[in-house]
């Protein structure tokens, strides 16, 4: 009997989330109180611009969370105008990107520049050189994820130059 690789994965997915359920420590209800999920409600926190250091273009990060005891992981909701870019960088733990509107270009170090769109997820490996950013006549907005090593989540380098971020 054949079984489909997606049945496969979802199978062992369920299987390793109850196995961390069964794994996870238990609340001693007498010292400790539950764990209770925490709702950051949009707008509570300012919009930051993308410094001129570190981007060219405008681009807006609004946060989403911080990193924290519970999830080494901050999240932020980047939004690059036409033609506007990161410099190249890299992430102590990584990083992933979800494209959420419109159309954006990544590339790494060495590697073409690919052209994303909404729905596709990218992951940047732990000290993979990279850029990302918006397309020449469209904007994008990502979904990112980005792990923490001793409170840094990234270590900047040089800006793109206009011609590697036009090859492709």
């Amino acid at each position: 009997m054949h079984i489909p690789f997606f049945r496969i994965l979802l199978t062992a997915t369920a299987l390793q989330a109850a196995t961390a359920v069964a794994a996870a420590p238990q609340a001693d209800s007498a010292t400790s109180a539950p764990a209770q999920q925490e709702i950051v409600l949009a707008g509570s926190q300012p919009s930051i611009s993308g410094p001129t250091e570190t981007f060219t273009g405008r681009a807006r990060i609004d946060p989403l969370w911080s990193a924290n005891e519970d999830i080494n992981a901050a999240g932020a909701m980047v939004t690059f105008e036409p033609g506007a870019r990161s410099a190249w960088h890299t992430h102590p733990y990584g990083q992933r990107l979800v494209v959420s509107s419109g159309v954006g270009l990544v590339q790494e170090w060495g590697q073409p520049v690919q052209v994303v769109r909404p729905g596709d997820a990218i992951w940047c490996p732990p000290g993979v050189k990279h850029w990302h950013g918006a397309a020449p006549k469209t904007a994008v907005t990502y979904l990112t994820v980005t792990g923490t090593v001793d409170d840094k989540n990234v270590d900047w380098m040089e800006k793109v130059t206009d011609e590697q971020y036009h090859d492709h």
